[in-house]
């Protein structure tokens, strides 16, 4: 099972007075813990993709490049790209760059979008939500597999036996699809024989398995095989040297963060009890100390039938990047380690 961490790139509030960071002091901390999560044997790191202003992750392959500069092994991904509202083709092309640069470890998490804030952005509407996410998805799938390319659609002018440079280093940058609980979107995985990534968010686990066997039986029922459909699943999460300690500096930041976009989105406010249900075994946040995590991850393993990568993503507490380095540490030397 393979180990990694997801980050919007959020600018944290909690530092001391007057000691509030710039969006350069707080790139260069996140570059730093992408540094600390090859370092200590992480094995990948995805930057998300959002257009707000607590958020720094605009243009993941940016950020994702300056990483692949600074390190060695760990592989590099999107978390997810918003494909619906971007052009495959420059996707492909940045991609492939990165990929250039890393030596062939970059990836590609690809996903609608549970934030619609990029559609207005880029001039797209959202009457066209999926529309656009299976036309597009269909050209990047393409643009991978074929040189010259020749294609056309709905919501982009056609490709005629067109070149699209650079080609990669890898014969196919990985595609995962991200997903949240439509199963449509999970069948559509199967039946193109891609990895899925599922965000994990809120409720239980186990409540996903569901979901994960439709993928499954969708992939088989197209010709894939078992070794082909890989899970995976972004959660949130944090770990700290025990349990007690992870919950009272996670909590706090947490709560505030998840009211605020609970506000936005109709979600009434956090509450003690439903944080305390989230950190049982089936619930969903991965915080407490490294045993109670690593027995939380097989737990997540089983109940799904089976889970090929776990990310956590720590950007959601407003935790300061001194903690998030310890997190970082504790993940690679104590969880990894422990599940290996």
């Amino acid at each position: 099972m393979e180990i990694g961490i997801d980050s919007f790139a959020a600018v944290s509030s909690n530092n001391e007075p007057g000691t509030a960071l710039s969006p350069h002091q707080a790139i260069e901390q996140l570059l730093g813990r992408i540094v600390l999560a090859d370092q200590v044997g992480l094995d990948v790191f995805g930057i998300g993709e959002h257009h707000r202003k607590e958020f720094l992750d605009s243009a993941p392959a940016l950020i994702l490049a300056a990483a692949a500069a600074r390190t060695k092994n760990i592989r590099l991904t999107s978390a997810v790209t918003v494909l619906s509202t971007a052009d495959p083709v420059r996707v492909f092309q940045d991609f492939s760059t990165l990929d250039l640069i890393s030596n062939g470890r970059a990836e590609i998490v690809a996903g609608r979008g549970s934030a619609t804030e990029a559609f207005p952005l880029f001039g797209f509407s959202l009457d066209d939500y999926d529309a656009l996410f299976s036309e597009k998805l269909e050209l990047l799938l393409q643009l991978r597999k074929e040189e010259p390319i020749s294609w056309s659609g709905r919501f982009r002018p056609a490709l005629i036996n067109q070149p699209v440079y650079p080609r990669p280093v890898q014969q196919k940058i990985p595609v995962w699809l991200g997903v949240g609980g439509t199963p449509s979107s999970f069948a559509r995985a199967g039946k193109l024989g891609l990895p899925l990534m599922v965000a994990i968010i809120g409720g239980e686990t186990h409540r996903f398995r569901q979901l994960t066997d439709l993928y499954r039986e969708s992939g088989i029922k197209a010709g894939f095989s078992m070794d082909e459909l890989k899970v995976g699943v972004h959660m949130p999460g944090y770990v700290a040297a025990n349990t007690e300690k992870a919950i009272r500096e996670y909590y706090p930041g947490y709560a505030r963060i998840m009211t605020k976009f609970g506000r936005e989105r109709g979600w009434p406010p956090m509450t003690t009890s439903q944080f305390e249900r989230s950190v049982s075994i089936q619930g969903a946040l991965l915080v407490g100390s490294p045993e109670q995590v690593t027995e939380k991850i097989e737990y997540v393993n089983k109940a799904l039938g089976g889970v090929a990568r776990v990310t956590f993503q720590m950007d959601n507490a407003d935790l300061p990047d001194e903690k998030l380095m310890e997190s970082i540490e504790l993940i690679g030397t104590k969880v990894r380690t422990s599940l290996l």
